[in-house]
């Protein structure tokens, strides 16, 4: 390092290398001496006039350093007083006196000793460096409150120094900074730089103390009002003890005694909770136990043990409600009064479960509530699409954290009575994984001979379900496992005739989208024709659920018109205004054939939209006997197709056809709309037929329509949907329909106004 400064010729001093501490000039400070060499060196300092010259190690684990290892600049200092200790070290109180620079070290005998050149403090006497020196006398004040290892007589000594050089070198060993940093202020000749370094260092020093003194008190603060308040809570509670009263602890005990004695729970139950209640009582107030105890005792003590709502027995009142709510679905109407009626008669009754099959937005939800508001009980919903665990069913049992009882029992306590009417919502859309099969831990819920004493694993013990009246809702039954069918009173609801679609929106909806949309019955009115257009040619569905959002789209759009032209504008919507509003029509109304063809057959087909004509279409080609079947068919239909393809090719004699027919053309099945996919058995006598009018030449008559499913001997078998199929027909205007013989039973389901209008015969084998 070169430092500008006079020097003075170099005087050869005793020198001692020193561990973790730089001495400055004017700083009197005790050092141990251990090594042996240091010894030596101070012993023969002592001898010479006692100057010694010390200087720091770059590196203190160094026990013999070399040159290298040392710092050059040190500082000269002088031995006050030498004590020697009982383990051989001694003890040196020295003074430093000047700052050195090392010209030439070499070792002697025993110690070191080296040629040092004193290095002269560079300043200037001006009137700034004046007011710094006042401003870090100031900043020292600072740090000498904030720090306590430095004593508070050190602020009236250093504010008495004048030179500011000598001010430097005092408080250079005050700062807590490493021991590189104060090597650095001691080779510093500069005054004015030295000056600013320690000023620099002292901020950064007093900030950092500002805030630990800042979080210090803080952190006392919460602990003095954590212990004070403590201490007047145990305060109270000896008061409490002394006058004979009761704690928090022992007032809450008493309060969940007294709600067990109000509440009507079994044996079992009463028990149960009584014994967790004693062990609330002996457990410590911040045990991790008490939460869990009290959450379950909580829990029993809020299901409602034996509270039933008093269920309406006046059978004319049940069915207006019902027949309010809902148009049609006679069969549910009369199962749910039949309920009523019965249990009029007998005191219990177990509670039936009903399961509503159907497509989407045939009104299953919303007629379980009909059947509550009809029985006058509270009504409950939990939705079981997408459950997969065992647990939501269940419960967990209480060793796991953050235990709950399941949502049957949640249901419970939300309705706040025994019977309340319980819907089971998409128990077809259940599923099932590692966390176990849900649908299985419903047979119990779902079974009239056990739910009496149904199991919940967070409650553990029996709990009555019989009074409850399930409704479990479904879109189709193959979702649901037969074991769980077995345990339901299946109920179909199949969707809506147009007519009775009409007669729905006409009484329900439009008044509710009207409402709904800010519009007054002046305002907007709606034409028969206007509705069976939008029914036939904006929606595809068993339910009304798009109808009533087709009617909604055109009250919003009206609702604009009213705004932009006054409320007294008027809007009759007629079969024109509703492509105005709606757009082009969205589908094609299934019609039949416009004229008899070769080929061509009307089957029809059952969709959970309700039921749909379905054109089967045959080609005859020249080939080698290929059959060609197209158009998105499942396997059930491409095995049907085959199947009639067979009977064609067993009864060839008797269709006048050459016995070896097949060898000599290829034939392709094909059914249109093949972007959408199709399934199932029914379609086989159709497919039988085409397949004969294309060989035969023979025209099929286009008011007929036919399902039922072929046996390869020609036997026709039962199919299902017939309702929602014979609707299909009707709406397609079909004047005749073929179905299976055995499927006579399902008769008595169609309507007599469809029947007068659509012949149906019965065929029970395709010759």
């Amino acid at each position: 390092m070169i430092f500008n400064s006079q020097k003075n010729s170099p005087s050869v001093f005793v020198t001692m290398p020193l561990r973790d501490i730089v001495v400055f000039p004017h700083m009197i400070v005790p050092l141990f001496v251990g090594r042996q060499k240091s010894i030596s060196a101070v012993k023969k300092a002592i001898d010479r006039g006692k100057n010694i010259f010390l200087c720091t190690q770059k590196d203190a684990s160094i026990d013999d350093p070399q040159e290298k290892n040392i710092y050059s600049v040190g500082t000269l200092s002088t031995i006050l007083q030498m004590l020697k200790l009982p383990d051989g070290s001694i003890k040196v109180l020295v003074e430093g006196k000047k700052r050195c620079e090392i010209k030439k070290l070499r070792l002697e005998e025993e110690y070191f000793s080296a040629s040092v050149e004193e290095i002269e403090d560079l300043f200037k006497e001006t009137y700034e460096i004046n007011v710094f020196k006042k401003i870090i006398v100031s900043s020292f004040e600072d740090y000498v409150k904030l720090n306590k290892r430095i004593s508070r007589e050190m602020c009236s000594s250093v504010s008495s120094i004048d030179c500011p050089a000598k001010l430097a070198d005092i408080l250079a060993p005050q700062l807590n900074i490493k021991l590189e940093e104060k090597q650095q202020l001691l080779e510093t000749a500069d005054v004015r730089e030295r000056l600013e370094r320690i000023y620099g260092i002292m901020q950064s020093d007093i900030e950092m103390l500002r805030v630990e003194k800042r979080i210090k008190t803080r952190v006392k603060k919460q602990m003095e009002k954590t212990q004070k308040d403590y201490y007047l809570t145990e305060q109270m509670r000896a008061i409490q003890k002394e006058i004979g009263g009761k704690d928090e602890k022992s007032s809450e005990i008493d309060e969940l005694e007294e709600k067990l004695k109000a509440k009507g729970l079994s044996d079992e139950a009463r028990s149960k909770v009584d014994k967790e209640i004693k062990k609330l009582k002996i457990m410590p107030p911040m045990s991790a136990e008490v939460n869990v105890v009290r959450n379950y005792v909580d829990w029993m003590l809020s299901l409602p043990w034996g509270e039933k709502s008093e269920a309406k027995m006046d059978l004319k009142e049940a069915e207006k409600i019902l027949n309010e709510d809902h148009f049609g679905l006679k069969e549910p109407k009369e199962r749910i009064l039949e309920y009523l009626a019965v249990q009029s008669l007998v005191q219990k009754i177990k509670g039936p479960i009903l399961c509503f099959v159907g497509p989407p937005g045939v009104g299953k939800t919303s007629l379980a509530k009909s059947i509550a508001r009809a029985a006058g009980r509270k009504f409950v919903r939990l939705s079981l699409g997408g459950v997969r665990d065992e647990a939501e069913i269940r419960g967990h049992r209480r060793t796991y954290i953050g235990a709950l009882p399941g949502k049957i029992m949640q249901r419970l306590k939300k309705a706040g009575t025994d019977n309340p009417v319980f819907l089971l919502d998409e128990v077809d859309k259940m599923s099932m994984d590692f966390r176990g099969d849900p649908s299985a831990a419903l047979l119990e819920v779902l079974d009239p001979e056990q739910n009496n004493s149904f199991n919940d694993h967070y409650i553990d013990v029996d709990y009555d379900l019989s009074q409850v009246m399930f409704i479990t809702t479904a879109n189709t039954l193959q979702g649901i496992p037969p074991a769980l069918q077995d345990r339901m009173e299946t109920i179909r609801i199949p969707g809506y005739m147009e007519s009775e679609k009409l007669a729905i929106a006409n009484d329900y909806l439009l008044s509710k989208q009207i409402e709904a949309n800010g519009l007054n019955p002046e305002n907007i009115e709606f034409s028969d024709i206007s509705i069976l257009k939008i029914i036939r040619r904006y929606t595809r569905e068993a339910g009304v659920r798009n109808l009533e959002r087709e009617i909604a789209s055109i009250c919003r759009k009206v609702a604009t018109e009213v705004v932009k032209h006054g409320r007294g504008t008027r809007v009759k919507i007629d079969k024109h205004a509703v492509e105005k509003y709606l757009g082009v029509p969205k589908f094609r109304y299934g019609k039949a054939e416009e004229k008899n063809k070769t080929g061509i057959t009307t089957g029809l087909a059952w969709t959970e939209a309700g039921g749909e004509l379905l054109v089967i279409e045959v080609a005859t080609m020249s080939g080698k006997g290929e059959l060609t079947i197209t158009g998105k068919l499942g396997d059930v239909m491409k095995e049907s197709a085959r199947a009639a393809m067979s009977y064609v090719r067993a009864r060839a004699h008797l269709l006048g056809l050459e016995k070896d027919f097949y060898h000599k053309i290829d034939i392709h099945i094909h059914v249109p709309e093949g972007a959408i996919p199709k399934d199932g058995p029914s379609a086989g006598i159709a497919i039988a037929t085409s397949i004969v009018s294309a060989l035969t030449k023979t025209p099929v008559n286009k008011d007929v329509a036919m399902t039922g499913e072929i046996t390869l001997r020609g036997r026709i078998l039962p199919i299902g949907g017939l309702k929602e199929k014979i609707f299909a027909a009707h709406r397609g205007i079909i004047s005749t329909v073929i179905i299976p013989k055995e499927n006579e039973k399902d008769m008595k389901e169609i309507p007599d106004k469809i029947l007068k209008k659509v012949k149906i015969i019965m065929a029970d084998h395709m010759d």
